[in-house]
């Protein structure tokens, strides 16, 4: 058998990219579907209230308009009702244009429809609409006192745990940080806006959806649920995605609406949101304020510890993030608690943004353990290796594979952390305060239940057919390197099919489920093709053979049962603050990460390479800004909401060691997309103040946060 699983190999579809013969979902035409209609989206402009009136007599006679639809002409759709087969709403109806009632800013008021794209934006400012505005709730922090405690956070996860007496251990510890840190509003943003091209068939009995979506069935579920069809009524083709971070895990506005316009008028219709109504359709990273106390003896032992995360929520569809839940098992201490409380504010619905609660809730958790650690005047990597658990310290499980420790010895050696300045603003370069920080990484391994199917032809020529999806994560590489070790083919004689929702059923992509479940899912059905062909005795029929595999989630799995299974990693990151100005600068950043079995190290160091990117944002860079008046974002483009760009990042690498979790699954995979963004941040924040002396709760740290606590420079 041929070793390919691991091999640092190039993209298989890098070649169709770099030539644009990918072709995504709005780069469907007339070869495909034939001369489509564009649709455009009009949007409220107030936060909460209801229409009064809305007029659409000059839409409909401009230039090239074929409809315009609102709350007064659109389909009966059906109404959101939770699945309890499905722990996330992804699956559930989502309707468009269904009521005069507005709930947030740049809520769906009218759909236009031209013959042109040009038509059809022009066409939407003739839409009139008259407003009832009622007073809305736009501000968090002000309605702390409104908070409540949800059901349950995302993944079924219990909203609060205790452990112990955490009031008495933390009133009778040695030292104690007792701390509020703030996180803002974030958004996904990904290179490819959110977009459907909708194709109707039989006069609309049947409709295909090219869209943007990580989830094929997902996609699917919703749209047969909100356009009340049969779902196998419905094609979803997504073979081709330009990023997803979190916002296309559900499909949005943009596709509902395209497929009841093109089910209207019986003609294919594009919909793609302006990159300025991504802000106001899809939904954000939720705000948050979150209370961290620690309490320690002298050596550094953790007596007590309690997370508290208090976010923003839409009471309309509730979402609730488990910020705080990962500290359940990521430190050692007799004495715990963790909370999670929602705010009811009148904004769009919150979501999954690059990586689940772990990242914000790790900015303030690690930042939080590097305050202990300076009042304990302690290394940080010690403090954390000398709370380190031996079993799961709360549900009293043993780890299946923990290699933490290792990951913070690896990387303070790569760092050279012995040199990390030891009282914060000792060092100077030349007019720069230099400081070294660092953080812990943790993210759970999911599990879903996914299956793949693979054809083996008389040529010897194999297929691999998923509605898994590729994010630009490198899915058809991997899949190709399983497939061709396990039926021992070179890799240019296996074919991955993605994407589409004739092929066997799985979670797609996202939550760090994707690359894990979708090949143990092809292993499987390749040990079951190879069984076939051995009871064949090595022949392959003309007509070929065909095996699917598949794997159960996690709930039905006992190995989550009876194991606490998380991946691992180390952050570290030096940072220069201008003395005059307090500019911050990275100078480099370093990260080690354990996720059992790498399925291609070349695509797997990009990934996390990306997800230390993205902690640099959420330190720094990332905030979206709220106009209290309507809830509207102030800052909804890409030149004022910032993100880090190539002059942000220099020297920057990850390291991951080579590990198998024979618990995780057959491969030893365990996912590693959103593994590097969390703590990551924590490492920079904890590098500025290494810098400074100055500690920064609210993020991202920008210079006007930091100068006030500046000590003047030395003339």
């Amino acid at each position: 058998m041929t070793a390919m699983i691991g091999k640092p190999v190039n993209r298989v579809d890098g070649p169709l990219k770099v030539s644009g013969q990918a072709t995504y979902a709005y780069e469907h035409w007339e070869n495909d579907v034939g001369q489509p209609l564009y649709g455009f989206i009009v949007g409220a402009t107030i936060g909460n209230g209801r229409i009064a009136r809305i007029d659409t007599t000059r839409a409909e006679r401009a230039a090239g308009v074929q409809l315009v639809m609102t709350h007064l002409n659109a389909p009966v759709q059906g109404i959101p009702t939770p699945d309890p087969s499905v722990p996330l709403p992804y699956w559930v109806a989502k309707p468009e244009l269904s009521s005069p009632d507005i709930h947030h800013y740049g809520q769906p008021v009218a759909l236009v429809v031209a013959t042109t794209f040009e038509q059809a934006r022009a066409a939407s400012n003739l839409v009139d609409v008259e407003y009832t505005a009622e007073p809305g709730h736009y501000e968090f922090a002000a309605r702390h006192d409104q908070a409540y405690a949800p059901k349950t956070l995302v993944m079924g996860i219990a909203t609060d745990t205790a452990v112990g007496d955490f009031d008495s251990a933390f009133a009778g510890a040695e030292v104690k940080i007792d701390q509020r840190f703030t996180t803002p509003y974030e958004f996904s943003q990904p290179m490819e806006p959110n977009v459907c091209l909708a194709v109707p068939h039989r006069d609309g009995e049947e409709l295909t959806a090219y869209v943007s979506t990580q989830i094929v069935s997902a996609a699917r579920a919703r749209i047969a649920k909100t356009l009340l069809m049969d779902p196998q009524r419905i094609d979803i083709v997504a073979p081709y995605i330009g990023g997803g971070f979190g916002s296309k895990l559900a499909v949005h506005a943009e596709t509902i609406l395209a497929l009841l316009a093109a089910r209207q008028l019986k003609q294919p219709v594009k919909v793609a949101m302006t990159r300025q109504q991504i802000f106001q359709l899809v939904g954000m990273r939720t705000t948050s304020s979150q209370r961290v106390r620690l309490g320690a003896e002298r050596d550094g032992r953790l007596v007590a510890l309690a997370h508290e995360a208090t976010m923003y929520a839409n009471p309309q569809e509730e979402w609730a993030e488990p910020m705080a839940a990962f500290l359940r098992s990521l430190y050692a201490a007799p004495n715990r608690l963790t909370r999670h409380r929602l705010v009811p504010l009148d904004l769009q619905g919150n979501e999954d943004v690059r990586a689940p609660g772990e990242a914000p809730g790790l900015l303030a958790l690690e930042s939080a353990m590097d305050e202990l650690a300076h009042a304990l005047a302690m290394d940080p990597v010690e403090l954390r290796i000398g709370n380190e658990p031996t079993r799961d310290p709360e549900r009293d499980v043993p780890f299946s594979d923990r290699r933490l420790v290792e990951c913070m010895r690896e990387g303070a050696h790569r760092f050279g952390w012995e040199g990390r300045p030891a009282r914060p603003g000792s060092r100077r370069d030349a007019r720069w305060l230099v400081g070294y920080g660092m953080a812990a990484a943790s993210r759970g391994h999911p599990q879903a239940p996914t299956k793949a199917r693979v054809r083996i032809g008389a040529d010897g020529n194999a297929v691999v057919q998923s509605d898994m999806t590729d994010i630009g994560t490198g899915t058809y590489t991997i899949l190709t390197q399983v497939a061709a070790e396990c039926l021992g083919l070179p890799m240019d004689r296996v074919r991955v099919e993605l994407g589409r929702s004739e092929f066997p059923t799985s979670w797609g992509s996202g939550g760090s489920w994707g690359a894990a479940n979708s090949s143990n899912a092809v292993r499987r059905a390749c040990e079951a093709l190879c069984e076939k062909q051995r009871t064949a005795d090595g022949r392959i029929p003309a007509e070929g053979l065909e095996a699917e595999g598949e794997i159960v989630g996690a709930s039905d799995d006992p190995n989550f049962t009876n194991y606490s299974m998380s991946s691992y990693g180390a952050h570290f990151a030096e940072v220069g603050v201008d003395i005059d100005t307090c500019e911050i600068r990275l100078r480099r950043m370093l990260g080690v990460f354990a996720a059992g079995r790498i399925l291609n190290h070349k695509t797997a160091r990009s990934q996390l390479i990306g997800g230390m990117i993205w902690g640099v944002g959420a330190a720094l860079h990332e905030e979206a800004v709220i106009d209290s008046r309507s809830g509207a974002f102030v800052n909804r483009d890409l030149a004022e909401y910032l993100v880090p760009v190539h002059a942000d990042i220099p020297e920057i690498d990850a390291i991951v060691l080579d590990g198998f979790d024979d618990k995780a699954n057959a491969l030893g995979v365990k996912g590693i997309g959103e593994l590097s963004i969390c703590g990551a941040g924590a490492s920079i924040a904890n590098a500025v103040f290494n810098a400074t002396g100055v500690r920064v709760r609210d993020f991202p740290i920008t210079l006007d946060k930091v100068l006030p606590g500046l000590p003047l420079a030395e003339v």
